[in-house]
């Protein structure tokens, strides 16, 4: 019984045992034979993966469009993961890195080094000044690991080990390190290139194909290139892109952002950055059995839009060069005991507009990669941009509105007098008038021609502190003027602030404060928008550097920015052509008055001078500062300039400065150039 059991049992598994074979066999018949060709056809097509195609960043154009910072083709050199070593082969890595960076630094060319360690003067390893959030998230839970508490030492011997360098040199393993670092942080991977080096020349990216064998896994991209037509013109302005960072990338990732996306950092690069981004396309790569490529366009990138200033270059290249030569005439001839530096804004007095915005020192912003380090330790800070950031104490500019405020409370007229001695009693203090006026009685006008301190003494004491500030407020001192880009908002000074600062407003801040001094710190710019105010008839607008963006084809416009007005002042025309009048005598017969002899129009004006404590080598010393406010033509004003100059004695050395643009203004209106693109003119 077991016996016939156990031969069944054979018989079926032999059976089934020759099922299977002729199974296999029709099945490897079939594939070698009948879908031969089919399955041929798709070994030669082995794997498809996509890559990203980086859109072309918006241009940013003058108010007339012509280019200030546009698109060119450039080199990029990328590591393909699909071909670069495995990350685990750390030795082949490192070669070929640690080649690229020789051949790079000896044609003196720079390459991504964005790790925040640096070798001190004793070179020792250190971290990297102002790196705070970079230091944090290499030492974070998605790179090294570390203690918040880890030195630099820590962080740099731990790289040494994650990516076995310890073969290197330090120097060379900090390098080497650098770029590993950023692999990784970048999430290097297929589909994702790490970009090693951007607008690289074309020799050398020749070098590297020639030596292809070897740089296994270096590619070369074409990609769209950021350029400038002149870096000097308006770095402060149009601002610089750099790597995103990672709470940048947090925020934004969302928005389609990839980590390796460059983003504005600064200035209008940074405050437009919505409509500067283009898309991104995607292309699909195919890769045969041989190891041969294909590329193809899946989706198109869409170009960023174009941002067109309200800037015009013509004239913001006149202001930059009479502001530095103003500076640096006064230091020739009159010393200076700071860094030669100062500010100067062109607005236009019935729109907000800014023509020109100048700071100096300044610097070239198609460089700054290459100069970052030294410009952000140069003398006199080249970097920070005065027109906006700087606060100022703004002396006698003040005194219009002085005058303004007690015109419109009636508590002065036209014929209202103050005998000036040269001293001023104000509840046994004293203070000083410096000037030696023609006449001792000195009325509203006089007194802002000739710029006498006695008579805004004894204003701003019947008026008190209230009232001139209520003034100062509609003009819009000490608060932003709402420009697009970061500004400071200064200060008013008022019993209030100085109880913020618990400190007590003593008797004499009063009649101070009605001559530009106390602790009243305002910028350039407020100063050029509170002369514009003045000047078109009391409509203070919010200013802006952004005349409109359009497609990047012109076929449209996305933003136009309209005048938008902040505050209606409500001061009288019989006021304010009483106080234009006296801001006309420093121009035509006063201060300004040799400045400004000969220029197409008439230019009201009004000089300043306040003192500043300044530590100058680790000691306080007491410095001057200049200032100037000017409008013009004075008939139906069109401009307002206002312009400083740190160290100086008066404001009437600035006064070269409005005259230079004031001639330009008006002597080029009706030949300047309209730039063309696609047959549209910027309206």
């Amino acid at each position: 019984m077991n016996f016939k059991i156990t031969a069944k049992r054979r018989i079926i598994s032999v059976v089934f045992m020759l099922a299977f074979f002729v199974f296999f066999a029709f099945d490897l018949v079939k594939i070698q034979i009948i879908d031969g060709e089919k399955y041929d056809a798709a070994s030669s097509s082995v794997s498809a993966s996509t890559a990203p195609i980086t859109a072309a960043r918006g241009e940013i154009v003058d108010e007339l469009g012509k280019p200030l910072v546009y698109n060119d083709q450039g080199y990029s050199v990328i590591f393909d993961a699909a071909y670069f070593p495995a990350s685990g082969n750390h030795a082949q890595r490192n070669s070929i890195i640690h080649s690229l960076i020789k051949l790079f630094e000896s044609n003196s060319l720079v390459w991504t080094d964005n790790l925040p360690l640096v070798f001190d003067v004793n070179g020792e390893i250190a971290f990297k000044e102002d790196s705070e959030k970079e230091i944090k998230e290499m030492k974070g839970k998605n790179l090294l690991r570390l203690n918040d508490y880890a030195t630099a030492q820590n962080c740099f011997d731990a790289l040494i080990d994650r990516y076995e360098l310890e073969n290197y040199s330090p120097v060379d393993a900090r390098k080497i390190s650098a770029v590993r670092y950023e692999m990784e942080r970048l999430y290097f991977r297929i589909g994702n290139p790490y970009t090693f080096a951007v607008d690289v020349p074309e020799e050398i990216i020749a070098k590297i194909k020639e030596n292809s064998t070897y740089f296994q896994g270096v590619d070369v991209q074409v990609v769209p290139v950021r350029k400038y037509a002149d870096g000097a013109l308006a770095p402060h302005i149009l601002g610089r892109i750099g790597a995103i960072d990672a709470d940048e990338y947090n925020e934004k990732k969302n928005e389609g952002y990839k980590i390796t996306d460059l983003i504005g950092k600064s200035g209008i690069e940074s405050a437009m950055e919505k409509y500067l981004k283009g898309i991104d396309g995607e292309a699909t790569i195919y890769t045969d059995g041989e190891g041969n490529r294909t590329t193809e366009v899946t989706t198109e990138p869409i170009h960023g839009n174009t941002v067109v200033l309200t800037i015009n270059a013509g004239l913001q290249e006149v202001t930059n060069a009479a502001l530095e030569k103003a500076l640096l005439d006064y230091a020739g001839k009159q010393g200076n005991m700071v860094e030669n530096a100062g500010a100067a804004v062109v607005i236009n007095c019935k729109t907000g507009a800014i023509l020109a915005c100048a700071s100096y020192p300044t610097y070239d912003i198609s460089t700054y990669s290459e100069n970052a380090e030294a410009l952000n330790t140069a003398p006199g800070s080249p970097l920070w941009n005065r027109a906006l950031l700087s606060t100022y104490a703004t002396g006698s500019t003040m005194k219009p509105s002085v005058a303004v405020a007690a015109l419109e409370e009636g508590i002065i007229d036209t014929e209202y007098t103050v005998y000036c001695s040269g001293m001023y009693n104000y509840l046994g203090q004293y203070f000083k008038c410096e000037q030696d006026h023609d006449s001792r009685f000195v009325d509203v006008v006089h007194a802002i021609d000739e710029s006498c301190n006695t008579f805004f003494y004894e204003v701003g004491h019947l008026l008190g502190i209230e009232k001139m500030n209520e003034y100062r407020t509609l003009f819009g001192l000490g608060s932003k003027t709402g420009c697009e880009l970061g500004e400071a908002a200064g200060v008013l000074d008022s019993p209030e602030y100085r109880a913020s600062l618990n400190q007590e407003w003593l008797p004499g801040f009063t009649v101070q404060s009605a001559i530009g001094q106390a602790g009243n710190l305002f910028t350039p710019i407020q100063l050029a928008n509170y002369c514009a105010t003045i000047a078109n008839g009391g409509t203070r607008y919010k200013t802006h550097f952004v005349k409109c963006i359009k497609n990047y084809d012109y076929s449209g416009t996305v933003l136009e920015t309209k005048p938008e007005v902040v505050a209606e002042t409500g001061v009288s025309a019989e006021t304010l052509s009483v106080v234009k009048q006296g801001m006309l005598e420093v121009g035509t017969t006063g201060y300004c008055a040799k400045y400004f002899a000969g220029l197409p129009v008439e230019v009201a004006a009004k000089t300043g001078t306040s003192q500043e404590i300044r530590k100058l080598d680790g000691i306080s010393v007491k410095i001057n500062n200049g200032f100037l406010i000017s409008f013009a033509p004075y008939e139906n004003p069109e401009i307002a300039v206002a312009v400083v100059g740190e160290g100086m004695t008066s404001g009437a050395f600035v006064a070269p400065v409005v005259a230079s643009i004031v001639d330009y203004y008006f002597g080029q209106t009706d030949t300047m150039e309209i730039y063309q693109t696609e047959n549209t003119l910027i309206p």
